[in-house]
C-alpha cells in the first residue's frame, strides 16, 4: 500500500513542467487526468473554485491560472487546437482542495500540493532572512544533525569520546581538503574555548549541515559497522561535498571569510532586541 501511495505521489511530479524562467507548473488537463476526471467540462468548475478562493485571498488570478491553447493530433492523423490552462503550483493546491476528497488520488494530492507549498513558503522565508538570521538558523539545524550523526556513528561502533573526535575529523579533512578541527580552528585564528561550528558564516555551515546529513544517512542505509569504516564514509562524504562545490565554482571552505561576531554574540544580541 505504502509502495502505491508513493507512486501516485510522483505522477504529479511526472506531469510537472518548466519554462523558460525556470518557473515550475501543470497543465490543467494532465492534471484532470491523474485526478480522474473524465469530463472537462467537470475539471472546469473545479478550477472555477479554485479561481475563487484565489480571489478571496486577494492573490492575483492571473498570476497563476494562465489561459492557454495547444494542438493535438485527433483519431485522423489531423490536429485540432484546444483550450488548455497552465496552473501554477499555488493553483494546483487550490484545485485538489477544490475536488472530489472522497478519490484516493485527490487526498494524495492535497497532501503532495500542501508539502511543496509549505517548501516554498520556507525558501521564501530563508531568501529573505539577513546572514545573521540564516547562520543562526543553519547552526540550529546543524546542531540538531549533529546529534543524530552522533547516534548513527555510535550504531556503527563509534563509541568513545576520543573515537568520535576522529571521526568528526576525517569528515572534516574531507570537506576541507585536508584539514582537521585543529587546523580550522587555527585557521579562522579562534580562541582555545571557541566552536569553529560558531564562527562560520551561513555558506560553510550549509557545507557542513550536507557533510553531516548525508554521512549519516548513509552511515544508516548502508548498515555500516566498525570505526575504520564509519570514519571513511565520513572522509569520503565530505570530500564529495567539497567536489560539488568546486564543480558548481564555489569558494573552497577553508577559503571563505570568518564572521565578526560568533553564534554566541548573535543569540546574545537576538535576547536584548527581545527584552
Amino acid at each position: 500500500m505504502e509502495n502505491i501511495q508513493k507512486y501516485k505521489k510522483t505522477v504529479f511530479e511526472k506531469i510537472k513542467k518548466t519554462n523558460e524562467y525556470n518557473s515550475e507548473f501543470w497543465f490543467a488537463r494532465e492534471l484532470a487526468e491523474i485526478l480522474e476526471y473524465k469530463r472537462w467540462d467537470k475539471f472546469l468548475n473545479v478550477i472555477d473554485k479554485a479561481k475563487e478562493a484565489c480571489e478571496n485571498s486577494t492573490i492575483e488570478v492571473e498570476n497563476h491560472f494562465s489561459q492557454v491553447g495547444k494542438m493535438v493530433t485527433i483519431g485522423s492523423g489531423a490536429e485540432r487546437r484546444i483550450d488548455d490552462v497552465m496552473l501554477s503550483r499555488y493553483a494546483c493546491y487550490l484545485i485538489v482542495q477544490n475536488a472530489d476528497s472522497r478519490k484516493e488520488i485527490v487526498a494524495l494530492g492535497q497532501t503532495y500540493f500542501a508539502i511543496q507549498a509549505r517548501r516554498q513558503e520556507l525558501q521564501e522565508e530563508y531568501e529573505q532572512l539577513t546572514e545573521e538570521k540564516k547562520r543562526l538558523a543553519i547552526r540550529n539545524e546543524l546542531k540538531e544533525h549533529n546529534i543524530q550523526l552522533a547516534d548513527a556513528a555510535k550504531n556503527a561502533g563509534v563509541i568513545e569520546p576520543v573515537d568520535y573526535a576522529i571521526f568528526q575529523n576525517h569528515g572534516y579533512m574531507g570537506l576541507y581538503g585536508g584539514l582537521k578541527a585543529k587546523d580550522i580552528h587555527a585557521r579562522k585564528r579562534l580562541k582555545k574555548s571557541h566552536k569553529i561550528l560558531d564562527h562560520m558564516g551561513s555558506t560553510e555551515l550549509a557545507a557542513n549541515l550536507f557533510r553531516a546529513t548525508q554521512t549519516e544517512e548513509k552511515l544508516r542505509r548502508e548498515k555500516i559497522r566498525g570505526k575504520k569504516k564509519a570514519n571513511k564514509t565520513h572522509y569520503k562524504v565530505g570530500k564529495k561535498v567539497r567536489q560539488t562545490i568546486e564543480e558548481l565554482g564555489g569558494t573552497m571552505p577553508e577559503d571563505l571569510p570568518t564572521p565578526d561576531k560568533s553564534i554566541k554574540q548573535l543569540k546574545k544580541d537576538q535576547k536584548e532586541l527581545e527584552e
